[in-house]
């Protein structure tokens, strides 16, 4: 789960991770409002989506007067963001944050993150903060640092000592920089971060540091401990399929292609989408349907890939290992009829049962396609959609 920045600024200021004092507002009195209690002659207001690179796309803008503190609001309220991290389709803005604004000596990038193939925690810092990170690592991969972090040792000051003299930091300022980085890694751990990113982490002008912007992913199966942070979940910046599928207990995600696929097991799904690419055409979903691939699961996973307008044809690919694929394809066979499914659906069933489930298919002289295998599968998809341009 996503936090806003203010969201993930609060949590920042429970850590005493140094933040510019900031409000919310929901409307461009409340901004005026917040600006006028804020105090000061230079404000920030910053459009609330969940999503990088707000300033390129004008969801960042200076004010320097209540009037600009208003209209800057009154455009970003209400439009929808488009951002190289959204996709063409944008996020809608609801709130906006309106900061004091910051005198900026330099710019640090800051975050911690799961490294996965070292299997622990790691620090990623690179004195280009500011900008993006990725941009970053292609262009001029020696500025960017990393530390691990042993599980059982946890963040080490002469860690903390590496990272900031590495971003040449000097005196107090590597004191200041220990205290945010160790405050960073006990919220990581206490509150079940997925990801958490400062970028940038800014060096004032008096010499202090100071994150200037803040991003939190929450671990979705943690939630459970979080009920606060559960509150924060904001369903407008989310997939509404994805969201969707989830209330379907429905691993979903939306691509950009016209075939949909159905398919029980995260590995096969992946396989399932490489073959459709491999022979021409473009998955338009990740779909797992888990291994209990029910009636009731099925015919709400129809619901789904059909909401899309761009589907041309529906893949459905069942390994019958734990449920029986008789019993699948009577759910298959179900489902169609139930949602009244009028695109072409090819099906492929291996497993237990396999014939019988095939047999079933073939008597209910429904619009289905059997397929051998996947590859015959896959084929026969990508023929389907081409012909329904």
């Amino acid at each position: 789960m996503n936090l806003h920045e203010y969201q993930s600024k609060q949590l920042f200021a429970r850590y005493a991770i140094p933040v510019p004092q900031g409000k919310v507002a929901a409307s461009a009195d409340e901004a005026v409002a917040a600006a006028r209690e804020l105090g000061g002659s230079l404000w920030v207001v910053k459009a609330q989506v969940h999503a990088g690179g707000r300033g390129k796309a004008g969801g960042v803008k200076l004010a320097r007067d209540f009037d600009a503190v208003r209209s800057s609001a009154a455009a970003m309220l209400g439009s929808t963001l488009v951002t190289h991290q959204t996709g063409p389709a944008g996020l809608p803005v609801h709130q906006v944050y309106v900061e004091t604004g910051s005198k900026i000596e330099r710019e640090i990038y800051l975050s911690l993150v799961l490294n996965r193939e070292a299997g622990r925690l790691a620090f990623v810092a690179s004195a280009a903060g500011g900008m993006d990170i990725e941009e970053v690592a292609e262009h001029a991969p020696e500025k960017i640092l990393r530390v691990n972090i042993h599980p059982a040792a946890g963040l080490q000051d002469y860690q903390c000592r590496q990272l900031a003299f590495g971003l040449g930091l000097k005196g107090e300022q590597v004191a200041q920089f220990g205290r945010i980085a160790q405050a960073l890694y006990r919220l990581y751990l206490e509150q079940d971060a997925s990801l958490v990113e400062i970028n940038p982490l800014i060096l004032t002008g008096e010499g202090r540091l100071v994150a200037l912007d803040a991003k939190i992913n929450i671990e979705d199966n943690a939630l459970f401990r979080h009920k606060d942070l559960a509150a924060w979940r904001d369903p407008t910046q989310e997939d509404a399929m994805e969201r969707k599928a989830a209330e379907h207990e429905l691993n979903y995600v939306s691509l950009d292609g016209n075939i949909a696929c159905m398919v029980n097991g995260a590995g096969l799904a992946m396989a399932t989408m490489d073959l459709i690419q491999l022979h021409g055409g473009k998955p338009a979903n990740f779909l797992d349907v888990g291994g209990g691939a029910t009636k009731e699961r099925v015919a709400a996973a129809f619901k789904l890939i059909l909401s899309n307008r761009d589907v041309r044809a529906i893949l459905i690919n069942i390994f019958g290992g734990i449920v029986r694929c008789d019993m699948i394809a009577e759910g298959i066979i179900a489902a169609v009829k139930e949602v009244g499914v009028n695109l072409p659906v090819v099906v492929r069933l291996e497993g237990t049962n396999a014939p019988a489930a095939r047999e079933l298919l073939a008597a209910s002289r429904l619009a289905i396609t059997a397929a051998t295998d996947l590859t015959d599968a896959a084929t026969k998809a990508v023929k389907l959609a081409g012909a329904r341009k």
